[in-house]
């Protein structure tokens, strides 16, 4: 490969990554194009190199953000431990105040699901599967006999997480904050069992 090309391709790749981060702290469109490209060291005028419009640089900066979601929901499902250590290590991290504080790096299911739900197709089909794939982990650390069962649980836990730290995100109040964390963090753990 040539040295033009693999720097475009670095370029392309530190573009993307600086996207999915700053627009899981600002959101999507708190955000502009010049702004990106200045935190990740390059120029505004380079922007149409590597992209054709905004909306393709959103998706791909989307895909990214879960596409991080992923492998850390993938490092927990490979976990020796067992189900109920490993579902209370993941209702635990993910509830967490560290996670709750490190937006840029936190979980994109929640700090851009309403982006998301006001954005194209492909973005929303691939927030729907990694949603999916987070159901799947949640079903399979669910205590219950049958499918149904699990897959409510799963549901309902999905719902539980995003919801608890979208309210902590959105109040005030420190205590309030960790109150509504510990709370869906019991609560869920009791759920999943």
């Amino acid at each position: 490969m040539g040295h033009s090309k693999a720097n475009k391709e670095e370029s392309h790749a530190r573009i993307v990554q600086t996207a999915a981060a700053r627009f899981r702290e600002a959101g999507v469109d708190g955000v502009g194009v010049a702004e990106l490209m200045k935190d990740a060291g390059l120029t505004h005028g380079g922007f149409y190199r590597h992209f054709a419009s905004r909306d393709e640089l959103v998706a791909e900066a989307v895909e990214r953000a879960l596409s991080d979601g992923g492998r850390a929901v993938e490092a927990v499902a490979a976990s020796k431990a067992s189900r109920p250590v490993v579902a209370a290590r993941l209702v635990d991290a993910y509830l967490s105040t560290a996670h709750r504080d490190a937006l840029a790096s936190s979980c994109a299911v929640t700090t851009l699901a309403g982006d998301v739900a006001r954005g194209n197709e492909r973005t929303r089909t691939a927030y729907t599967q990694e949603v999916n794939t987070y159901l799947d982990l949640l079903a399979s650390l669910a205590a219950a006999e049958k499918s149904k069962e699990k897959r409510a649980k799963a549901i309902a836990a999905l719902s539980s997480l995003v919801g608890a730290v979208s309210l902590s995100r959105a109040v005030n109040d420190e205590a309030l904050s960790r109150e509504i964390l510990k709370a869906a963090a019991d609560e869920l753990k009791a759920l999943l069992g």
